[in-house]
């Protein structure tokens, strides 16, 4: 027998074994999560491996269980949000309503969704302020967007419009629900609503033919 085998093991400290378990439930969508809200409160500068392994009290290392280095983790935040933001959304209006127009107001009451649309907001916000400086989060934005509008021509097809004047409408559509995103806090709850009705109306009216 060697040396070796003939030392008896010593069993994990309660502070090793406490760090393990705490790296192996943290999955890695509890880190997309946390950079996310890094992104949101500070901005996409902080968003840093030394930043969020303080912010969830773990080691460095364990970032790399999930992870490769940061621009991956950045990339998962993006396709996390168009996943939850458009393709899941979509996903959920066409199976809450299967009338288009039911549809298409609910789009635009998307807004009005009290503490969701509001979060929902603010990430927003801050991705597309992260875009005007990164190629890989305009590319993720401008994805987005066109899925959407896309999303929005196909209820206004639907509806009666031809290709061309549906996209034309869902633009403008898409124009406002982000506007009324950004601008909550301009008019009161009633002045909003009677501002969703008015574009509701306007999108699905007739233009009359030139005199």
């Amino acid at each position: 027998m060697s040396a070796s085998e003939s030392l008896p093991r010593r069993a994990p400290t309660r502070t090793t074994a406490a760090a393990a378990a705490r790296r192996e439930t943290l999955t890695p969508e509890r880190w997309i999560q946390a950079a996310t809200d890094v992104l949101v409160d500070r901005g996409i500068d902080n968003v840093r491996v030394d930043v969020l392994a303080n912010e969830l009290s773990v080691t460095r290392g364990s970032f790399y269980w999930h992870f490769r280095d940061r621009e991956d983790l950045l990339r998962q935040v993006l396709q996390a949000w168009r996943d939850r933001a458009t393709e899941q959304l979509t996903a959920r209006l066409r199976q809450a309503n299967r009338d288009a127009r039911a549809q298409l107001r609910d789009v635009l009451s998307l807004p009005f969704r009290g503490r969701a649309a509001a979060r929902a907001a603010r990430i927003e916000l801050a991705l597309r302020a992260w875009a005007r400086h990164d190629a890989m989060a305009r590319e993720a934005v401008d994805q987005a967007d066109a899925s959407r509008i896309d999303y929005i021509c196909g209820l206004l097809e639907t509806i009666g419009f031809d290709g061309a004047e549906a996209r034309q409408r869902a633009f403008l559509a898409y124009g406002y629900v982000v506007a009324e995103s950004l601008l909550s806090t301009l008019g009161s709850a009633p002045e909003r609503a009677a501002r969703r009705r008015l574009v509701e109306a306007l999108l699905q009216q007739a233009l009359r033919a030139p005199q």
